[in-house]
């Protein structure tokens, strides 16, 4: 086929195919159905408001929470090396991919597919599915973390002591550990922190068999309402009011860790933290579940394959050029290896707290 043949044909493709189709779809513009005409994707009202968005899907429990444990149980910074190649191998070019599909299409995760080829639909069905599967834990992770959030607006914080309902005998406060005569006398198999009971005991409620679920939780049940209602809230005016809330929820994230990185660095022990991250385990890189590892890492990090990134990219503008959002999009998380900061931070925790707990 000749070349002009051939620029015809995408040409084609991209007129009939690609093109933004009327018809009411969800983030249409309600104006337009006002006005009697056909009805068109709302866009981003400016460029930050779409670069902040996608920015929030970088910091999160898979940053803070995931990730140490991975670079913890891998080697420590040798970790890095499998996940940066995994990163240019391909998790950037999915992420710009499911970007450009979305912002091309000006449909969402699902209807993108459809226009491209019907029989590519079930992908789109299929990223709904692990949505809403990762939906049902995450939703409950940050409902126990809004539950310490109020238990923390105390003067005495409950998990500091041994004086509450849920507490049991073999319950030891910080100050009875450092006591040597008690600490001889007591094995350290009979005895646990007011922190791990707080958690078992009270804030998950443990029942001693798992036929016996246990009774509803009210204030658990309540963290949890809260925290849906405020997911609701960010999302139900379209990009509108997602567009606006991001200037907070994408840049607390990124104060607040570096905040924690400084008083975590201070921490006695903290040394010992970074001596890990900075001597790597180079052996553990002969192990395959490191690199599986590291490559699903990639995935919760952008958020890609989810149709997130998709259904961002399609409330931008037709000629919008997303590669120039390359500085924010990728070096504001990146370069300043947000997901290693997160490793120091916590490590740096981790190191001190067991120096506490040893005395």
């Amino acid at each position: 086929m000749a070349t002009k043949e051939k620029l015809q044909c995408l040409k084609d493709f991209h007129k009939d195919i690609l093109k933004p189709s009327p018809g009411k779809s969800p983030g249409t513009r309600p104006e337009d159905e006002a006005e009697g005409k056909p009805p068109q994707r709302e866009k981003w009202s400016s460029k930050i408001d779409f670069v902040l968005s996608v920015a929030g899907g970088f910091v999160g429990l898979g940053n803070v929470w995931r990730f140490p444990y991975l670079c913890y149980k891998n080697g420590g910074g040798a970790f890095l090396i499998p996940y940066f190649i995994f990163l240019f191998g391909s998790g950037l070019p999915v992420f710009f991919l499911e970007i450009i599909i979305g912002q091309y299409t000006s449909e969402g995760g699902i209807t993108c597919w459809e226009k491209i080829c019907p029989l590519f639909s079930g992908i789109g069905y299929a990223s709904v599915v692990i949505v809403s599967l990762l939906n049902v834990y995450y939703i409950v992770i940050l409902a126990w973390a809004t539950y310490y959030l109020f238990q923390s607006f105390q003067k005495e914080l409950p998990w500091a002591h041994c004086n509450h309902s849920w507490n049991t005998p073999h319950c030891m406060e910080d100050t009875m550990r450092k006591n040597k005569s008690v600490w001889i006398t007591i094995s350290s198999t009979n005895f646990t922190s007011p922190v791990i009971e707080f958690w078992g005991r009270n804030v998950l409620s443990l029942s001693p068999v798992i036929d016996h679920p246990g009774s509803l939780k009210w204030d658990l049940a309540l963290c949890l309402l809260l925290v849906w209602l405020v997911c609701f809230f960010c999302i139900w005016k379209g990009v509108r009011s997602t567009g606006k809330v991001v200037y907070f929820t994408a840049t607390f994230p990124f104060a607040m860790l570096l905040v924690l990185l400084v008083r975590g660095l201070t921490l006695p022990g903290a040394g010992a933290g970074i001596k890990f991250y900075l001597y790597p385990d180079i052996t553990r890189l002969e192990d395959p579940q490191v690199w599986i590892d590291a490559g699903t890492q990639i995935f919760f990090s952008y958020a890609i394959c989810l149709g997130a990134m998709t259904s961002l990219g399609s409330y931008n503008k037709y000629k919008y050029n997303s590669y120039r959002s390359w500085p924010g999009l990728h070096c504001l998380p990146k370069s300043c290896d947000n997901d290693a900061a997160a490793h120091i931070l916590v490590h740096s925790f981790f190191y001190y707290a067991s120096l506490a707990w040893t005395g």
